[in-house]
């Protein structure tokens, strides 16, 4: 035990001796926490900090001529009040430092000035609502540039089907000045309840892309936005003059809870739009009309192709057109280009046929719209158009044909035969589609039928006209056989 003491006594003494010594070298004046963190090991962990002057530098800054609204709250994004149909410059300035982007030096730019909704309930319904909006003001465009009073804008652009979009190229290291007029107003596209409309917000927002080596302007450089609200001639004034009131009247404590209102607003950085790249930089020939053609296809392309074998129970083509659950991303894109929802392609761009099947009728219509939401909703469920007549129509067979004209109206013949009747839809009431349908029922090549008769009284053939199957009876019942045109080249279908 003594032996164990002593040991212990030992090893405390080295332990307060070993102490002694710390911080006697450095003295009381020399120790400081700067002196630790210049140590090596704390070097090396802030040298994979990123730098206070390393921080991304915006290589462009699009200030707007117009005053916030000082009733925002401190953290909350600048709104800013616009009048509907006036001018207001966008400078378009060149904030790149020393060697940033050196390979647009002495060469121009493209930006491309767009008005959007700032709700994104709205902007899932953006197409339906500026057609809505087309169709109410026909003519006019959402947002135009006063060419006039702008400054260093080259090549100015406007496209027919993107109303709410200017593009023009410009010169970085030149003064630039882009005055806008917005002419939509706030109100337009909110529900019209019992009066006091409250305006929805928009954006302005600002795309910025360089020359590529095919010499498109695609690569994307910078893209900024504001908050803004459009209003009646000289209301933006009367509103701003509203809120500077407003603010007066509160106390200091609570004018500290909101920001002060600048005399411009500043553009803040945000993503590119994203249709950009695709729709409307390029100004090729190809993507511009889609958005015209596809309401085209609504009307002029007949569906009669499509639907037509689905009716006739024959199986050729039946379900040829439906989403399956299991159709991948990409079948799922293919099927809405086939059915012509190319408008919506990218708002369904992760959607596989499983995403696109559980959407039900009205989450369709409210993303959608109601027209194109219904559509879709029925393409999905293969809801087919009714046909605009029926009839059923059996060839008859070439042995007994005596015989069976007498048993036809029992519809089986006295040796026991079934004569089995195929349906015959008709989307148009013409003799044409009959030759069509019962060419395609029969699988007889259509080119050689020459001509469709029916069976009159004592025997003759009268040849069916458009007229002629404008009176047939809905869900008629025919027999028909065929001869040989005299010319020996083809046949001709009599109906009885």
């Amino acid at each position: 035990l003594k032996m164990d003491e002593v040991i212990e006594s030992g090893l405390v003494h080295d332990f307060d001796a070993s102490l002694s010594g710390i911080g006697q070298e450095l003295g009381a004046g020399a120790y400081s926490m700067s002196d630790v963190l210049a140590l090596p090991i704390f070097k090396q962990e802030d040298s994979n900090l990123p730098q206070e002057n390393e921080t991304k530098h915006p290589p462009f800054q699009y200030v707007m001529c117009a005053a916030t609204s000082p009733a925002v709250k401190l953290y909350d994004e600048t709104l800013t009040y616009l009048n509907q149909g006036q001018s207001y410059e966008i400078r378009m300035l060149d904030n790149r430092k020393a060697g940033d982007i050196p390979e647009i030096n002495g060469k121009l730019v493209k930006s491309i000035i767009r008005v959007v909704f700032h709700d994104r309930r709205l902007q899932y319904t953006e197409h339906q609502q500026l057609e809505g909006w087309k169709w109410n003001r026909p003519g006019d465009r959402l947002l135009d540039l006063d060419i006039p009073m702008s400054v260093g804008v080259i090549d100015i652009k406007t496209n027919p089907s993107q109303l709410n979009a200017v593009e023009f190229l410009w010169d970085p290291t030149k003064c630039t000045s882009a005055f806008i007029q917005v002419h939509c107003i706030s109100t337009e596209f909110t529900p019209r309840k019992h009066g006091g409309e409250k305006g929805v917000p928009f954006r302005i927002q600002v795309d910025t892309f360089k020359q590529t080596e095919n010499g498109e302007y695609t690569d994307h450089l910078h893209s900024a936005s504001c908050q803004i609200k459009v209003f009646k001639p000289k209301g933006a004034d009367r509103k701003q003059k509203t809120d500077r009131e407003k603010m007066e009247k509160r106390t200091a404590h609570e004018k500290e809870k909101y920001q002060p209102s600048y005399d411009t607003t500043v553009l803040t950085e945000c993503s590119p739009w994203p249709d950009t790249p695709t729709t409307f930089v390029n100004n090729s020939p190809t993507p511009a009309p889609t958005f015209t053609s596809a309401q085209h296809n609504t009307y002029s392309v007949p569906d009669s192709n499509s639907s037509s074998p689905n009716h006739q129970g024959d199986g050729t083509s039946q379900g040829s057109g439906d989403l399956h659950p299991s159709a991948t991303i990409q079948e799922t894109q293919q099927w809405l280009l086939k059915h012509r929802f190319s408008t919506y392609t990218r708002l369904f761009s992760n959607f596989s046929g499983a995403d696109l099947l559980k959407l039900t009728r009205e989450d369709l219509v409210q993303i959608c719209g109601p027209a194109d939401g219904i559509r879709l909703y029925n393409a999905l469920k293969s809801r087919s158009v009714r046909p605009r007549l029926t009839i059923y129509v059996c060839q008859e067979p070439l042995r007994s044909i005596q015989l069976e004209r007498q048993d036809a109206g029992n519809g089986d013949s006295s040796n026991g035969a079934i004569y089995v009747y195929h349906a015959i839809y008709l989307e148009e009431m013409a003799a044409s589609e009959v030759t069509r349908k019962l060419a395609l029922a029969f699988n007889i090549p259509l080119h050689q039928i020459n001509q469709v008769y029916r069976q009159g009284p004592t025997g003759i053939h009268i040849l069916v006209s458009d007229q002629m199957v404008q009176n047939f009876q809905d869900e008629s019942c025919f027999l028909f056989t065929t001869i040989k045109a005299e010319n020996g080249e083809g046949f001709h279908i009599i109906l009885k």
